[in-house]
């Protein structure tokens, strides 16, 4: 948009930084706790970086690393110390923070989380990934939705974690809930690099949404994350791309208002709109029906391919996990959680 980055904030601007952080090995409590720490360094960076920034966004595994360890020891509590302590650094520094936790889970496997906390150290906005990296990885599949809050300087944010990215249905529901700025942490490798960037545009475009996406950055030995933070106009047209450089922050100023201004004036291409009102030049108010078969398989329940009996990789066997034994367990309320 305006203002170099966010060196020059405008009035109606929402300056982000997005953090590449560098991957971490965490291994035992202490590197978890060593970790904490880092991160919360990081906060405090961010702050002194760019005095006008709002919301500073860490990548999905900046926590625990890439390893998809589910030891207990090392699994976080929404109200753990874990997250006091990225509650007290956002506090501290008064900036908003988005943080990525692996968190526990008393009835299966651990949730792969994502939490917004505000500069007074609120938590504004509670996550559980809705598709895990299958058959990579073995979190548990969400069960909160996909929330919305409202965040710096009268936007509204959405948190999505990497592989949810790549189901167009993520995006629209972010913004048919009213998400002007869609915020994507991930811990990708090169391999993904283009879904990851036509992804990011076409969840924008799609949807007259900003993105602002971050994966981890540099080797932990075993694996290499890209970083390539990139901020994408609600045209689809990138504002900010990131580089390879670990602990890199890259910073834009968005301007939900020009969202708000576009999702009611655009004609043509006003895709969210238009979505469920077609044809509405022929016919007043246009179509408002459901004619997509896969949507109403999915609320019967009954979703199955036609070559469903084909498919090979069905469980996380070919990655050395069990073959599960229990059923998924629907939606339900967050965990009231108190200030840190």
């Amino acid at each position: 948009m305006s203002g170099l980055g966010g060196l020059n904030k405008s009035p109606k601007g929402v300056v982000l930084g997005l953090v590449q952080l560098q991957l971490p090995n965490v291994v035992t409590p202490d590197d978890l706790a060593a970790q904490t720490d880092r991160i919360c360094q990081m906060v405090s960076k961010a702050r002194r970086n760019m005095p006008s920034m709002d919301l500073v966004v860490f990548p999905e595994y900046s926590l625990h690393g890439l390893s998809m360890d589910t030891n207990p020891k090392i699994m976080c509590r929404i109200d753990g110390p874990e997250v006091q302590a990225f509650q007290a650094a956002c506090r501290e520094n008064r900036i908003w923070g988005c943080f990525s936790i692996m968190e526990y889970n008393p009835h299966g496997n651990p949730y792969n989380s994502g939490i917004i906390i505000d500069d007074q150290g609120e938590l504004k906005l509670y996550y559980r990934k809705l598709h895990p990296w299958v058959p990579v990885e073995p979190w548990e599949p969400g069960n909160l939705g996909i929330p919305v809050c409202e965040g710096p300087n009268g936007s509204t944010l959405a948190l999505i974690i990497c592989h949810d990215g790549m189901f167009p249905e993520m995006a629209r529901e972010c913004a048919y809930k009213g998400a002007e700025i869609m915020i994507r942490t991930a811990g990708y490798t090169a391999p993904i690099r283009h879904s990851w960037q036509i992804t990011n545009q076409a969840n924008a475009f799609c949807n007259l949404i900003y993105t602002a996406s971050v994966c981890m950055c540099g080797t932990d030995g075993t694996f290499d994350s890209m970083g390539e933070g990139m901020f994408v106009n609600f045209d689809g047209m990138p504002l900010v791309m990131g580089s390879h450089r670990p602990d890199e922050i890259i910073t834009a100023e968005l301007r939900p208002d020009l969202v708000r201004e576009a999702r009611r004036h655009w004609s043509v291409e006003n895709n969210i709109y238009q979505f469920g009102h077609r044809g509405y030049v022929a016919v007043k108010g246009g179509a408002q029906d459901c004619p997509y078969t896969y949507m109403k398989d999915l609320v019967n329940e009954s979703y199955r391919l036609p070559w469903e009996d084909e498919v090979i990789h069905t469980d996380g066997t070919s990655c050395g996990f069990d073959a599960p034994t229990r059923s998924y367990q629907g939606e339900e309320l967050p965990t009231s959680v108190t200030r840190g």
